[in-house]
């Protein structure tokens, strides 16, 4: 069955945007983003394509079930739950005038399809987060799902955006130069992370490493990620072997070479917006072990 998209809620008239048509222009008053979704996703152009009852308003970030959902800048959260077309929805009103509109949040317990949830904090929404709050850019709101009318069709974000609070432009230029943070966390916490990485180069102490899964402690958080990550190493590093690797005697830095698969422990660091982005050599490697092995 087609997927239909849910149309706009806000208390205005509608006005149809076909594809293209308001991604030329950039608005006024709309800020740097924060990239709405936590980990892997996949997006396209998609405004305006032809969706029943109209055109598509937003952007659709597809992304696995339950990944984390954040605020694209600063402002205050209202809940909408009783759209059976947006199925679990969240209104941000930016700081800046901007509204932004995340649309088919999780309504699941489990990890299938089973629909068994409600729209509230915890499931569809951030544990705790509550109706008129307001959350700092980069804060934990809700879980990508597939509430409303995409119930059964690939997990997304159907993310909208509107400046000013006025009608849909495209999303697509802002989220393509939007700061992608590699985990989120709460205002002035301190993390440690660790890391499922392959090297790609160690050079004079700092590490190059593609990471494709990241824990972050002590929360539970666990996410799929595919991209590169530089961090230091302590002057105290352990070096260990996981299991699968023959004994090499007493390792060194440079036994960490490219290509050899590892998991990082870091360091416990302050979850700054640097941290979060995850820029070159915020975190500190305390130890390392080769071959994979998370214990």
């Amino acid at each position: 069955m087609p997927h239909r998209t849910a149309r706009r809620l806000l208390p205005f008239v509608c006005l149809l945007v076909f594809a293209g048509a308001a991604a030329a222009t950039p608005q006024k008053g709309v800020p740097q983003l924060i990239f709405p979704v936590v980990g892997d996703a996949q997006y396209s152009d998609d405004f305006g394509a032809p969706r029943a009852g109209g055109g598509h308003e937003g952007n659709d970030l597809m992304a696995a079930k339950k990944s984390p959902a954040v605020a694209a800048e600063a402002g205050k959260v209202k809940f909408w739950t009783t759209s059976a077309r947006a199925g679990c929805m969240l209104y941000l009103y930016g700081d800046s005038g901007t509204t932004y509109l995340y649309i088919h949040l999780n309504n699941d317990l489990t990890m299938k399809n089973d629909n068994r949830g409600t729209c509230k904090p915890g499931t569809s929404y951030a544990p705790g987060l509550k109706d008129g709050s307001h959350v700092a850019a980069g804060q934990l709101v809700g879980f990508v799902g597939d509430s409303g009318d995409a119930n059964g069709v690939s997990p997304h974000l159907h993310f909208e955006l509107h400046p000013n609070d006025g009608r849909a432009i495209d999303p697509f230029p802002y989220l393509r130069k939007a700061t992608h943070l590699l985990f989120y966390a709460k205002p002035g916490a301190t993390v440690s992370l660790v890391l499922t990485a392959k090297i790609v180069k160690n050079a004079g102490g700092l590490l190059d490493m593609k990471l494709s899964k990241l824990q972050v402690l002590p929360s539970k958080q666990t996410l799929a990620v595919n991209r590169r990550l530089v961090v230091g190493t302590a002057t105290n590093l352990q070096i260990e072997l996981s299991d699968v690797l023959p004994s090499l005697g007493k390792l060194v830095l440079s036994d960490v070479k490219p290509g050899v698969p590892v998991t990082v422990f870091t360091e416990p660091t302050r979850a700054t917006v640097e941290a979060q982005r995850g820029d070159d050599d915020v975190f500190v490697a305390s130890r390392i072990v080769l071959g994979g092995s998370t214990r």
